[in-house]
């Protein structure tokens, strides 16, 4: 016969596995990251709904539970006081119950802003592009930049490292005949690119030339009478690229007939293709 002792005793383990159980499926979580960039995030914290409390019941920062009021309607979020360096990761996750949204309200503040400035930038052995960068605040791509054809085109990518400190990067670069002008640049969330200032230096790349003028098929490159790769790419009358590549010969077959411009080398010229 089982006693009234054991009865109870199997009702309050039935009780708290119960609680425990409404505890975890009747929560929801919330999560945003980014990069610290020194200001407060904060969050709007509806009321339950059920009327009754407010909907955050906890808030994590990279892992850790925040001390923090979870009774106010807008919760400011503090990170400076965690001891996180501007520029730092950062992984927050909200805790709250079923029924009810919380809302952040300045998550922009989150996004990597490009605040780099150079401290040193140079080209060693007529292609090799070094430069080191200070005050970096959260990780964004470098953006490789080269003048010619009248524009600035990109021409490769780094990731940034992020960190306040000297930072130090290599590309290897493609450089065409004659003065090169190289930048870096970076754009953030206001989607505004900021760039260094330009590199200039000469290379040793011989003079690539192009034929025939009027063209059936096959676009060649050359250099010295031997065939040469080069950057190009084809536009029309309305500047629509068509065809873009680096090789030493262009199939145009795909072209309809007409008149076409052609950019490669430190050129821009026309061509007929009938």
């Amino acid at each position: 016969m089982v006693s009234s002792k054991s009865i109870m005793t199997h009702i309050r383990i039935f009780f708290c596995l119960f609680l425990i159980n409404h505890l975890v499926f009747s929560q929801e979580r919330l999560s945003i990251e980014g990069y610290y960039q020194g200001k407060s995030i904060y969050i709007e914290n509806p009321v339950n709904a059920d009327g009754f409390g407010f909907c955050i019941n906890k808030v994590a920062v990279n892992g850790d539970l925040v001390p923090l009021s979870i009774r106010d309607e807008v919760i400011a979020l503090n990170l400076s006081i965690l001891n996180i360096k501007v520029g730092a990761p950062v992984l927050i996750i909200i805790h709250h119950e079923k029924g009810c949204s919380p809302v952040f309200i300045n998550p922009e503040v989150l996004r990597s802003k490009s605040t780099f400035e150079l401290s040193e930038i140079k080209i060693s052995g007529n292609k090799k592009l070094e430069f080191k960068t200070i005050k970096e605040q959260g990780k964004l791509p470098f953006l490789i930049e080269q003048y010619k054809w009248d524009k600035w085109v990109k021409v490769g990518e780094i990731q940034g490292n992020g960190s306040p400190t000297t930072q130090s990067y290599t590309y290897i670069l493609s450089p065409h005949s004659g003065q090169n002008k190289v930048r870096v640049s970076q754009i953030d969330n206001t989607t505004k690119k900021r760039s260094s200032k330009a590199i200039t230096f000469e290379s040793n790349v011989l003079e690539v030339y192009k034929s025939p003028t009027k063209v059936k098929t096959i676009i060649s490159f050359t250099s010295n009478g031997i065939k040469s790769k080069t950057h190009f790419e084809i536009f029309d009358a309305y500047g629509n690229v068509l065809k873009q590549g680096y090789n030493n010969l262009v199939n145009c077959t795909s072209l309809v007939n007409g008149l076409y411009y052609i950019n490669y080398d430190n050129k821009t010229e026309k061509f007929i293709k009938n």
